[in-house]
């Protein structure tokens, strides 16, 4: 009793703190608003509608950011509250907070935004968010009627002409989970796009479909010129776990943009085999403290890959079904 008490308070504190316009709106703060119940939401409501609208942005932002990072923080229930807010970059933080969420009574609200919200930006994370649906239904965690209904919501936004374009990259993206035939044909076609956007959508559809069918492609792209391309193609070799994409990983751990580097050191660690390890070794160690950590999980994913192997499979690596492709690419590297 005592420590609900204090929750209590803390949860207060940090309200009037929310409403004092001489006040910060600090991360300390903020995570006092963690775990709102029903009661705690009425509070809060109270409080949010007399707020300054760029205050409630800031704070809505703030504390998807903040459980980005902690993921001991609770605000779904505050998430949801901006479901029905007003203001659409409000309802954007609310479905991108939601993003662990996997509560299957989101669907229908989530098909909602997507079809008719009148904010591009709130369509867009509404298709984002309506991936993992699809994920869920792929692992048969979610009734087929519903993943039925959010893919068909999700082709018919990827192929509307009158559609904001970053909406039909988010939707593209999302459908690549779906494991439908139609699915190659519609990354296809979005590869063969005019617009740059929508082609590296694709590329990165190519790798959230797990379709060994677009190794090549993908692979061809990490030569791009368009970093927001090569950044892609780096993840899509890294999902798809295509080992001959290693010597240019390799190469893109020292490339220009940032983003590639930190995708290229992921997906070494996806990739495996000896040159990858000798690679993701060195950078561990280096000065880059970013790329450092990085290339730390990487290993340890490796690590837990191997291990996994050597569990489920009694038998020598060179029996493995996947092992003499493996070993001819470390014979590669290796020469």
């Amino acid at each position: 009793m005592p420590r609900k008490k204090q929750t209590m308070t803390g949860f207060h504190a940090a309200l009037a703190r929310l409403q004092d316009p001489n006040a910060s709106l600090s991360a300390t703060a903020l995570s006092a608003l963690s775990g709102a119940g029903k009661k705690e939401l009425n509070a809060f409501a109270q409080t949010w509608i007399a707020l300054p609208l760029e205050r409630r942005r800031r704070a809505a932002r703030l504390m998807v950011e903040l459980a980005e990072q902690d993921f001991k923080l609770d605000f779904n229930l505050l998430y949801r509250y901006f479901l029905a807010d007003d203001d659409a970059p409000i309802r954007a933080a609310g479905i991108e907070g939601l993003w662990e969420d996997e509560d299957a009574a989101l669907v229908k609200p989530l098909i909602g935004f997507l079809r008719s919200d009148p904010d591009p930006g709130v369509r867009a994370a509404a298709a984002d968010a309506l991936g993992r649906f699809v994920l869920l239904g792929e692992y048969g965690r979610l009734p087929e009627n519903q993943t039925a209904l959010i893919s068909e919501a999700l082709l018919a936004t990827t192929r509307s002409a009158n559609e904001d374009l970053v909406v039909r990259c988010r939707a593209l993206e999302a459908l690549a989970y779906w494991g439908d035939d139609i699915v190659r044909e519609v990354i296809a076609a979005a590869y063969e796009d005019d617009m740059p956007e929508m082609r590296a959508s694709a590329v990165a559809a190519m790798g959230r479909s797990a379709d060994p069918y677009w190794r090549k492609t993908a692979q061809d792209e990490l030569e791009s010129p368009d970093g927001r391309m090569r950044f892609e193609a780096a993840r899509a070799a890294g999902e798809l776990e295509n080992r001959e994409a290693t010597p240019r990983l390799i190469e893109l751990l020292d490339d220009p943009d940032r983003e590639v580097q930190s995708a290229a050191t992921t997906a070494l660690g996806q990739v495996g085999g000896k040159a990858a390890k000798a690679a993701l070794t060195q950078v561990a160690a280096s000065d880059d403290e970013a790329l450092s950590v990085l290339a730390t999980q990487a290993l340890e994913e490796l690590e837990f890959a191997d291990g996994s192997e050597f569990l489920l499979f009694d038998f020598d690596a060179d029996q493995r079904p996947d092992a003499e492709a493996g070993d001819d690419a470390d014979r590669a590297e290796e020469a």
